[in-house]
Order: structure tokens, then sequence, then C-alpha cells
């Protein structure tokens, strides 16, 4: 499965999101593309179009994060909103998606990431 991973450039993504991603099944299992972990510049709207699924972390708002899950949308990508417990998320997301985790910790996000995925299958 080809998986896109969305999230807002507020968020430590690199500790919090790109690193527990790259130490699990889900990333030696999938293509995951973490847009952000290169330092060329990517087309992320043609990288969406054929991606099979779109993880968005929406702890933190961010506007580029907002036009990346509307391109998902509009091409019919499935999305997963995955966010930290103690945070809030845009309810405006429950208009593109049904789809929304919450987790304490980097463990229980991969855990849960891992149990959607298995059931998405």
């Amino acid at each position: 499965m080809k998986i896109y991973v969305a999230h807002s450039s507020k968020l430590d993504f690199i500790e919090k999101l790109y690193n527990p991603l790259k130490n699990s099944k889900i990333y030696a299992e999938n293509e995951v593309i973490l847009p952000h972990d290169e330092s060329k510049n990517i087309n992320t709207k043609g990288i969406i179009k054929e991606c099979n699924l779109v993880i968005a972390e929406v702890s933190e708002t961010s506007t580029g994060l907002g036009i990346e899950l509307g391109w998902a949308e509009a091409f019919n990508i499935p999305i997963l909103c995955i966010y930290e417990k103690r945070k809030t998320y845009s309810h405006s997301l429950k208009f593109i998606t049904n789809d929304f985790i919450e987790y304490s910790d980097e463990k229980d996000m991969i855990n849960k990431v891992e149990n959607f995925i298995n059931s998405f299958k």
C-alpha cells in the first residue's frame, strides 16, 4: 500500500511522527511517503493522487495540511486523521473523513495505526 503522511510543520514531526513510523511494521510493509524527509521539493499533489491512504497528524493546524487533505478528498483517497490526546482538531475535518484515532504516545499511535491499516487492507 502507498501511504502519504501529512502534518503541520509546527509539529516536531521528525521525533513524534517520522522516527516512530520508520521503526514500525507500517514503514517496513508499505511504501510510506514522508514529505519533509527529503531535502528536495516534491510534487505532493501528484504523489497524493497515486496513494491508497493519507494519514494526517492533525494535532496542530496548518493551511498546507488543509490543502493536502483537500486534494486527497478530491481524489477520493481515504484519510485517517490521528491526533494526540489532550489536543483538539478542527471539527471541519469530519466533512472529509470519519476515521479518527486519538493516541497517548508514539507507541500507542503506531499500534492503533497498524490496527487501522490491517483492517483497511
